[in-house]
């Protein structure tokens, strides 16, 4: 073979690892600490690119409940996005993110998923990942729950989206609210296929006591 095909070659099967793209959105529900923990986790994740999207109310979460400031969030993200800029590739999922969890999820980005509005970014880009049936997972957090809020949860289930409230394990014996968070992120992790040691699996700690 000429040294200029074997050069043509070589060069169109060099492989350079590319990074897995997640995308974590916070919206206005209150339970900002979960998206917050899992963008920590991320970041301390070898091989992920992490992609942040909030929502005006879901920085005022932020502030109250964590009271943490934007310049502390944003430096935990390896990219973040403004809400009104649907002229990302984000938008488009042209950037080929592998995932997506909301984190929390209101139950007014539930609805506009569920009937197909996406009229910022956060609603752009998870009407993406469902219509190109990529990872989308959405931590619900309200309570009581009406008839609207079941159907729009069941509609976004038949598209592909995985509903996934952050409910306590008290059999893992949680210490603190930090090992509840804990919890309800490996879930999160778990589902995007993220390797974590947040929490101890059941069958690890059936066979502590056992021994």
């Amino acid at each position: 073979m000429p040294p200029a095909v074997r050069g043509s070659v070589s060069a169109a099967f060099t492989h350079t690892p590319v990074p897995r793209r997640i995308i974590v959105a916070i919206s206005d529900a209150s339970g900002a600490v979960y998206g917050a923990r899992l963008l920590q986790v991320l970041r301390d994740t070898p091989g992920i690119e992490s992609h942040l999207i909030v929502s005006g109310a879901g920085w005022r979460s932020i502030e109250n409940e964590l009271d943490m400031d934007r310049d502390f969030i944003e430096d935990m993200a390896d990219q973040v996005h403004d809400m009104d800029d649907l002229d990302t590739p984000l938008a488009s999922s042209s950037l080929g993110c592998s995932g997506m969890v909301i984190a929390p999820c209101s139950t007014a980005t539930l609805a506009a998923l569920a009937h197909g509005l996406a009229d910022n970014l956060l609603t752009c880009t998870a009407d993406a990942m469902l219509r190109e049936r990529r990872r989308l997972v959405l931590m619900v957090r309200e309570s009581p729950l009406h008839l609207t809020h079941l159907r729009n949860m069941l509609s976004v289930t038949e598209m592909g989206g995985i509903i996934c409230p952050p409910v306590p394990a008290f059999c893992l014996h949680p210490q603190t609210v930090g090992d509840i968070v804990n919890h309800s992120v490996a879930h999160l992790l778990d589902l995007l296929d993220v390797p974590h040691n947040l929490t101890p699996r059941a069958g690890d700690l059936e066979l502590a006591e056992a021994a």
